[in-house]
């Protein structure tokens, strides 16, 4: 496990990185290892939507803010190299432990998604990011990492929170969610009070726009190649429960993109420049 000295932590990071420790160390549901019956059809588990190919067998990867033992064991049990990096000591801890229960050999960095100078440029072939960019500030300079990373045509798999899912109330009083943080609002967002499966305990979150969701990456050297919505919608349960408000506010969005050819970035980004 290696940490990145040279990279200082901001206050939001400090504050978050604190509360996935807590996390971790109270078992949180977020923070379980992946099961024995998943390992036995990792990509299945990992890609519902088919977006890898049958065989990933010696892809290198990254699971970037993806600590917690789930997504590490699913991929290495697909076969691939893989490396984690995660913010939390206490996160990569269980993916050491999990590593450790099923003989897998993994590569463990403790730094920030915003700071992934350690590695090396155009090394992986697929890059895995569970919803966790909602706690950041700026989603952009997590995107230029990730371009720097990635070979050409590599893919970049990505979750995150919608707007909207930040934006509204946990409950709904009269049976109505409302907007309560602004769209171009830098501050964060309102943290909960209860447990609710849609704000983790004590952690810091940001609201990104879809410009930055989507152009951000477009900027920064990828094309989308999808984009789905994955589906928690129970309209049959009472209003401020999870699947309720799935029903009216979608609470997550799942991008594939392919990371472009250097030189295509360099020759599109000329071509924009006016005399």
């Amino acid at each position: 496990m290696t940490w990145n000295s040279d990279h200082s932590l901001d206050a939001s990071n400090r504050h978050n990185q604190a509360a996935w420790d807590r996390m971790a160390a109270r078992e949180h549901p977020l923070t379980q290892p992946a099961t024995a019956e998943e390992l036995q059809n990792p990509l299945a588990v990992v890609d519902p939507a088919g977006w890898l190919p049958q065989s990933i067998h010696g892809w290198k990867v990254l699971c970037l803010a993806a600590g917690g033992g789930r997504q590490s064991v699913l991929y290495a049990a697909a076969g691939a190299e893989v490396t984690v990096v995660d913010i939390s000591s206490g996160m990569l801890e269980l993916d050491r432990q999990a590593a450790a229960k099923h003989s897998f050999n993994l590569r463990l960095l403790q730094t920030s998604m915003e700071d992934l100078s350690m590695l090396p440029a155009a090394h992986f072939d697929l890059v895995i990011h569970p919803v966790s960019t909602c706690y950041v500030r700026e989603i952009v300079p997590v995107y230029q990492q990730v371009a720097r990373v990635l070979r050409e045509n590599g893919l970049y798999v990505s979750q995150h929170k919608t707007p909207a899912n930040l934006q509204a109330t946990l409950d709904a009083p009269g049976g109505h969610y409302r907007l309560e943080h602004a769209y171009y609002d830098k501050s964060p967002v309102t943290p909960a009070t209860a447990p609710n499966r849609l704000r983790e305990p004590g952690t810091m979150e940001f609201v990104h726009r879809w410009e930055e969701l989507l152009g951000g990456l477009c900027r920064t050297g990828f094309v989308i190649e999808d984009v789905v919505e994955p589906f928690h919608s129970r309209p049959e349960e009472m209003p401020g429960q999870f699947g309720h408000r799935c029903h009216y506010i979608a609470p997550y969005i799942r991008i594939k993109a392919r990371r472009r050819g250097i030189g295509t970035v360099e020759k599109k980004a000329t071509s924009l420049v006016l005399p």
